[in-house]
């Protein structure tokens, strides 16, 4: 009855939830066409948020930023992730601390359908609609997909989505880019990722 319950008030959070404007932008991470993809949409919408789980590394992510002229006062960047199912389990709490409504998850084609999926069952779960954005890819793609490693993240995302609800793992690797500073990873021996396209100095 408890569950019945649930999910019908749960279904009732989406139907609302859908009608909301975006209020963050979730990327994965990937490829750096994503983190493209977010700069001309932070560009567009200043006030939206955007989170970035486990992307490039962050003084890439910033040059993306500065190239494109976007704004980031509103852009996170987490680095716990090791896997697509990590990036839910890791930032399901933070979306639910930021009452996150209706996300626009950015990923690309071949990610496709594992992370649409994982993502209807996980931010479902917690009344956070969600509308995928594939954005194509140069070169080799970021995600290796079968049908073996989507049914068992699947199966763990629908396991996770009831105990989600209970349990709130932290990530203590979340950085705003505002403190991301370029003279000192310019101290470092960092590379971003090669597009012919896109010159980042």
């Amino acid at each position: 009855m408890f569950l019945v319950g649930w999910l019908l008030l749960n279904t009732l959070r989406l139907q609302t939830a859908a009608s909301a404007p975006v209020d963050t932008v979730f990327v994965l991470g990937g490829s750096i066409r994503r983190e493209v993809y977010a700069a001309e949409f932070a560009k567009e919408h200043p006030q939206t948020r955007v989170l970035i789980s486990q992307g490039s590394e962050p003084p890439c992510i910033l040059l993306v930023f500065q190239k494109f002229k976007a704004p980031i006062r509103q852009v996170w960047l987490e680095e716990c992730a090791e896997s697509t199912f990590d990036n839910f389990y890791f930032n399901i709490p933070l979306l639910r601390q930021w009452n996150v409504r209706n996300v626009k998850l950015i990923t690309s084609p071949t990610h496709l359908p594992r992370a649409e999926w994982m993502a209807q069952i996980l931010l479902g779960a917690q009344g956070i609609w969600v509308e995928v954005t594939p954005v194509e890819e140069l070169g080799i793609p970021g995600n290796q997909e079968s049908w073996l490693k989507t049914g068992l993240d699947v199966t763990r995302s629908l396991i996770w989505a009831v105990l989600s609800q209970v349990i709130q793992p932290h990530c203590s690797q979340l950085t705003p880019l505002t403190d991301v500073d370029l003279a000192v990873w310019q101290k470092l021996d960092f590379k971003c990722e090669n597009q012919w396209w896109l010159r980042l100095e």
